[in-house]
């Protein structure tokens, strides 16, 4: 786990890259189909938009930037593992480009960035690679088949309301041999502040609602993405703890990301004398050894899934088949008894 402290301050080519539209699109993408509350769209759309977009129009939205770098920083170190030069690269869901900050031209010769709000692309920080913006939706990608070297995507895609077909997308507009590598939250992300406000709540109300979104399981992943075509799979996953001065402060920060909650079932409000005793039990000072720190400051966890998948070509290396192996386990244990009895 590695910890970070809250801050103190406060494109001339295209090229062929469009399919024809197997969706209308519009310079403000509209939500996707059916969007709606239910099991099958957890997710509002819209109000993510609106979130994204009020986070990337505030006097100082570098502010709230600290964990988007941070994890941007990461997938760009897992891109440099790659010993290749991408001639053409897609980040999905790129904010204000918060992957591209940290890669080189010699790396990615060329970028696509692309993200359902417009103001965190109008505002992105500015990189060597060239660039073209995209407004669009992450299940919805207006892009050809086998059109991308490389796809990145930094803590956008937890807020797709449908992960496996985000998945399916990507896999469509990578070229053979292409490789995605993405980050995206896990379940145990900022579970100091649901279990503080889930006690407030059943404290002063009586029962409590979800007031942090649902996130995937690790161990969903991998399935998901080889449903979706993608081989040589990695998945890790990873803590990052920031700390903060309360609880006001973490919401207050998750608004400046703009990763307030989306759900469609979400409470609307949250009571004053609820929200005060959340902040008393995540400091710790109704339960004993609850969440606080030595220093009155208290800790929120970000558990980050990391995930590496390639579009299968044939020049990729293959698994032997089953039973044609030539030395069996067994055999070891005499091999290091040869190398034990050689150093005598």
């Amino acid at each position: 786990m590695r910890g970070l402290s809250r801050p103190v301050l406060r494109a001339g080519w295209c090229g062929r890259l469009w399919a024809p539209p197997r969706r209308a699109l519009s310079a403000s993408p509209p939500s996707p189909p059916a969007a709606t509350s239910g099991a099958l769209n957890p997710f509002d759309r819209r109000l993510k938009r609106k979130q994204k977009n009020w986070a990337a129009l505030q006097a100082e939205p570098a502010k709230c930037d600290y964990l988007r770098e941070e994890v941007g920083g990461r997938i760009a170190d897992r891109v440099f593992d790659i010993t290749r030069t991408f001639p053409l690269a897609l980040d999905v869901g790129s904010g204000r480009g918060y992957i591209a900050q940290h890669l080189t031209k010699e790396t990615v010769e060329k970028l696509v960035q692309v993200d359902v709000a417009e103001n965190a692309l109008k505002n992105a920080v500015e990189t060597e690679i060239p660039t073209v913006k995209v407004v669009a939706d992450e299940e919805f990608l207006p892009f050809k088949e086998n059109t991308f070297d490389l796809v990145v995507s930094s803590l956008s895609l937890h807020w797709v309301n449908d992960l496996p077909k985000a998945f399916k997308e990507i896999h469509h507009v990578l070229k053979p041999d292409g490789v995605f590598i993405g980050a995206m939250f896990g379940g145990d992300t900022l579970y100091e502040l649901r279990c503080s406000l889930q006690l407030a709540e059943l404290e002063r109300e009586g029962g409590f609602a979800p007031h942090v979104s649902p996130f995937t399981a690790v161990a969903d992943l991998g399935h998901l993405l080889s449903r979706a075509g993608f081989n040589t799979l990695t998945v890790d996953t990873d803590e990052i703890q920031v700390n903060y001065p309360g609880l006001f402060e973490v919401m207050e920060d998750l608004q400046g990301m703009g990763e307030s909650n989306c759900s469609w079932n979400r409470k609307p409000l949250l009571h004053r004398e609820t929200m005060l005793a959340a902040a008393a039990i995540y400091r710790g000072q109704c339960l004993r050894e609850m969440y606080g720190n030595s220093d009155g400051s208290v800790p929120a966890t970000f558990q980050i899934y990391y995930m590496i998948g390639w579009k299968y070509h044939e020049s990729q290396a293959k698994p032997a088949q089953r039973g044609s192996a030539t030395v069996s386990f067994g055999d070891l244990a005499k091999i290091e008894g040869l190398i034990s009895r050689g150093k005598k």
